[in-house]
Parts: structure tokens; C-alpha cells; sequence
């Protein structure tokens, strides 16, 4: 299918801020506000706030149509370039049915966000929008200032400055232990650690192109088998990726789910996989599932052809890439790269 890519981002441009799922800003106001004005101070973006960017968050959970309010909204806003995520949370699939998506797809815009957001992103994109698997407010940007200064750089690549040619290489640095944000005196300091691991090549040899498709894994289970979930057709060719969140799924879970991709054919139809790095996984935590990917796709469902990469900088580990849904990538398994071989925006 053809996807429409949104316009690129500049500076001066306006960027509307909604929660779409949990109301964090609410609970922790002071990490919001980071956020906000690390998007205002590195970027030169404006920010708009809409009415549940700060809202309480259990009236937000009591009122999913605000929700989609906000959020059909802020994509018929002319003054607005771009929409961001406050925050994930657990319940962005009861905006579905309440979304326009014929407004949606005829004014199209950079959607970003992660986590829960996959619901938004993967269903916006299986109906023909380019969205994108990234920082949100709270969860990205508010740390930006003390997260490897390559996160900046990507964010600007993939929104501001878009090549035909993006090679993707692991961060020099990331967190996996977190300061709670109830911590007085929280000033978005992440604990990181030198990355010596870089990503895990697991099996595959060659090169494969496909377009993105994926999100954290635990939030697909909410739509599979509904009428928001994609065709079968649509994940011909995919790279599909995946994420886990800091719930930490049991091995024996994501083998499970595995399974289930498996078992609807989509991994006789996907091109390759790549799965984010574990958060709060131990070093055995990591090997065995490693192991198990390989065992389901492999050995299970016959594919030990396919390219599976791992322990990759993207989901709830930060700093995490920006992946663009919709659009053509590339894996090289000889020279073990990754790139975007198409721009993300226009």
C-alpha cells in the first residue's frame, strides 16, 4: 500500500501535546514541564497544550472521548505541524472507534510516541499515514538534556532534516535504571552505562527491504483479532519490530505472543524482525529470549532464513531511535547495518 508521509518539521513550528492514554502530566507536573521546554529549548518548536495535556488523570481514564477529541482535533488544527504524547499508560485502544479517520488522513502529521501510543501509531499507519515509534513528552524528551547527545541528532534526522539515506548505529550510552520521578529535586538524570554490546545479530544472512511496522508487543495484544487490526495482506514484506515495556513479560509470555504471529502467518510474510532492547532484563533474561525468538521463528515456524536482529535501541530503554512506521528500511547482514533507504517526511 502507499502511505502518506506528513510535512517535515522547522523551527518555529508548533507542536500540540496531548495525553491520549495515562494522564502523567498530571501526577508529575515538574517531569512534564522538562519536557516541554527541552522540546521548546533544542528544537525551537513551539508547544500548544490541549485540554488533557495536564488534565486529572482519572477523569481522562473515565473519559476516553476527550481523548479523541484532543486528538481529532489537534489533526484539524492548521497551527499545528505535529502532535506528541505526554506519556504512554494502558488504554489508548478505547479511542479507536472514536477517532475521525477520514479527517486524520486528509490533514497528516508527525504522531509520535511510544508505548501505548502503539496503538495509536500502528493502527493510524495500517490505514496509510507514515507515524512514528518514538520519544514522548515525560518519557524521552524530559531527559534529553542528560541522554547522548546522538538523540538529538536523530530526532532532527528523522523530523527536520530528512535524507533518502539514514544509517542507524547503536547509542554510546543507555539507561536501564531509572530515578523515580517522585525523587525530590528530580531533574531528569538517567543512570547510563556504556553500550559495549551494540545489537545482536541472531540469524539471516543478506540484505532485506521493507517498510516498518511494530511497537511494544504487550499493547498489539489489545487489538489483535478486533477490526482495528491490520488486513493480512498488510504485513507482506513488513520489518517488523517489537518492544517490550517496563511490566518485563515473562520469556515464556513473549514466546507465547511469538507464537501467535506465527501461528496468523505473519511470519511467513514479514521480510525480517527486530525486537528492542529488554527493559530490566538481566544478561540471562536477554540470552533466553534471544534464544526463544530464534526457536519460534526458526525451528517452529520455519523461517531460519529470516533476518532477526536484537538488543536494539528503541522502546522503554533510553536513549531510543525514532522508527517511522510505513516507511522502507534496509538490513544488511553481512555489513550489520540498519537504515531508512527513504525519507520519513516530505
Amino acid at each position: 500500500m502507499t502511505f502518506t508521509k506528513p510535512r517535515r518539521l522547522s523551527v518555529g513550528d508548533t507542536i500540540a501535546v496531548v495525553s491520549p492514554s495515562w494522564g502523567g502530566p498530571s501526577r508529575y507536573p515538574n517531569v512534564f514541564d522538562m519536557g516541554i521546554q527541552n522540546i521548546e529549548s533544542l528544537f525551537g518548536l513551539k508547544v500548544k497544550e490541549y485540554p488533557t495535556a495536564r488534565m486529572d488523570a482519572q477523569f481522562t481514564y473515565e473519559h476516553p472521548e476527550v481523548r479523541a477529541k484532543d486528538l481529532n482535533d489537534a489533526f484539524a488544527d492548521d497551527e499545528v505541524s505535529a502532535i506528541f504524547a505526554s506519556i504512554g499508560g494502558d488504554d489508548s485502544v478505547r479511542l479507536l472507534p472514536l477517532l475521525d479517520l477520514d479527517l486524520i488522513l486528509a490533514h497528516p502529521k508527525v504522531l509520535m510516541g511510544y508505548s501505548d501510543t502503539a496503538v495509536l501509531n500502528s493502527y493510524l499507519c495500517s490505514r496509510g499515514l507514515v507515524t512514528f515509534n518514538g520519544p514522548s513528552v515525560m518519557a524521552g524528551f524530559a531527559q534529553m538534556q542528560h541522554l547522548p547527545a546522538e538523540l538529538v541528532e536523530n530526532v532532527k534526522q528523522v523530523l527536520f532534516q530528512p535524507s533518502h539515506r539514514l544509517e542507524y548505529a547503536p547509542y554510546s550510552h543507555w539507561a536501564n535504571d531509572y530515578v523515580d520521578w517522585g525523587t525530590p529535586g528530580y531533574d531528569g538524570v538517567r543512570n547510563l552505562s556504556p553500550n559495549t554490546e551494540g545489537w545482536h545479530w541472531l540469524q539471516g544472512e543478506g540484505v532485506v527491504t521493507g517498510a516498518l511496522y511494530g511497537g511494544c508487543i504487550e499493547v498489539f495484544e489489545f487489538t489483535k483479532g478486533t477490526r482495528f487490526w491490520p488486513s493480512p495482506e498488510f504485513f507482506d514484506g513488513k520489518i517488523l519490530f517489537f518492544e517490550t515495556s517496563e511490566d518485563k513479560p515473562s520469556v515464556a509470555n513473549l514466546k507465547y505472543m511469538l507464537r501467535n504471529y506465527g501461528s496468523m502467518g505473519v511470519l511467513d510474510q514479514v521480510s525480517a524482525l527486530m525486537f528492542g532492547r529488554a527493559r530490566s532484563f538481566t544478561d540471562t533474561e536477554k540470552v533466553e529470549l534471544e534464544e526463544t525468538i530464534v526457536r519460534v521463528v526458526a525451528k517452529e515456524f520455519g523461517r531460519p532464513d529470516m533476518p532477526i536482529v536484537a538488543n536494539m535501541d528503541f522502546g522503554h530503554t533510553d536513549p531510543q531511535f525514532i522508527m517511522p512506521l510505513g516507511i522502507q528500511a534496509e538490513i544488511d547482514c553481512q555489513k550489520r547495518t540498519f537504515a531508512l533507504v527513504e525519507t520519513a517526511v516530505v
